[in-house]
C-alpha cells in the first residue's frame, strides 16, 4: 500500500482546497427547497467553483462523470447524477462537492432536508453524522483504519441502520482518490496505521434498511439501496497531525 505523506507546502495546498470545498456547501444551502431541479443546484455550484473560486470542479469528466457534483437524493446512496426531476417537500438529499485549486483536492459532503422531513429521515441523517464525528475523533497518528470503521460500524448498527460495503473513503492529495481506502467497518487494532502528514477521508454511508445497494445499469454511476429504502452520507477530508487531526473540510458551524 502506497501511501503518500504530505508535505508542508502540501498541506497548505490542501487546506485551501478543502476550504474551497466547505464554502460551495455553506453557499449553496439557500438554494436547496422544494421545486429546485438537482440540474440547477449543480449549474450553481458550477458557476460558483468556476468563477468566484477560479477552481476546478473534480467530478465533471472524472471517468465520463457528467456533472460537476453529485447528488443523492433519498434512497439514492452516492454518485447521483444531478437531472431535471425537482426536488419535493420531505425529500432528503446528499450533495458532495470535490474541489481541485493548485492541483489538490478537498472533498466534503452534507445532507440537506428539501422543506421539512420526517422524523425517522433526520433521525437517519443525525445518526449519520455522529457516525462521521465518531470516526473523526479517532484519527491521531498510531490509530489503525479498524479502529475508525469499528466505531463507525457500532454506532450505525447498534440503532438499528447498516453501513455499506462497497464504497468508502480514500487517500487524497494530487489524486481524487489515492491510497489507502477507509472502510466504515470493521476491528479495533486491525488495518493500516495512520501517520502524520496522511489526508484522507471519511464519509460513512448508512442505510436505514439493509446494507446491500444496486449500481444502475442505465448511467454507470447511481447507487442505490437495494431495498429502496433511505439513506444518508457525511463526509470530511482530515490531514493527521502530530496530536490528532485537522478537518480540512470544516463548515463554520462545526466545532472541532
Amino acid at each position: 500500500m502506497s501511501i503518500t505523506i504530505k508535505t508542508p507546502d502540501e498541506i497548505e495546498k490542501m487546506r485551501v482546497a478543502g476550504r474551497l470545498a466547505a464554502e460551495v456547501l455553506e453557499m449553496i444551502e439557500p438554494f436547496v427547497k422544494p421545486g429546485v431541479t438537482t440540474d440547477e443546484i449543480n449549474k450553481i455550484c458550477h458557476d460558483y467553483i468556476i468563477n468566484e473560486q477560479d477552481a476546478i470542479p473534480a467530478p465533471l469528466d472524472y471517468h465520463g462523470f457528467p456533472k460537476s457534483i453529485c447528488t443523492s437524493v433519498n434512497h439514492v446512496v452516492c454518485h447521483g447524477i444531478p437531472n431535471d426531476k425537482k426536488l419535493k417537500n420531505g425529500d432528503i438529499i446528499n450533495i458532495d462537492i470535490t474541489v481541485i485549486k493548485d492541483g489538490y483536492h478537498g472533498d466534503t459532503s452534507k445532507m440537506f432536508y428539501v422543506g421539512t422531513a420526517a422524523p425517522h429521515a433526520q433521525r437517519l441523517c443525525e445518526i449519520t453524522l455522529e457516525c462521521l464525528y465518531k470516526g473523526i475523533a479517532l484519527v491521531k497518528p498510531g490509530a489503525q483504519l479498524g479502529d475508525i470503521g469499528h466505531v463507525i460500524q457500532h454506532l450505525a448498527e447498534s440503532n438499528h441502520y447498516s453501513v455499506v460495503r462497497e464504497y468508502c473513503g480514500h487517500g487524497i492529495g494530487k489524486d481524487f482518490h489515492e491510497e489507502p481506502q477507509v472502510v466504515h467497518y470493521g476491528k479495533p487494532g486491525t488495518g493500516f496505521e495512520l501517520q502524520e502528514g496522511m489526508c484522507f477521508t471519511i464519509e460513512p454511508m448508512i442505510n436505514a434498511g439493509k446494507r446491500h445497494v444496486k449500481l444502475l445499469k442505465r448511467d454507470g454511476w447511481t447507487v442505490e439501496t437495494a431495498d429502496k429504502r433511505l439513506s444518508a452520507q457525511w463526509e470530511h477530508t482530515l490531514l493527521v497531525t502530530a496530536d490528532g487531526c485537522e478537518v480540512l473540510t470544516k463548515r463554520k458551524d462545526e466545532n472541532f
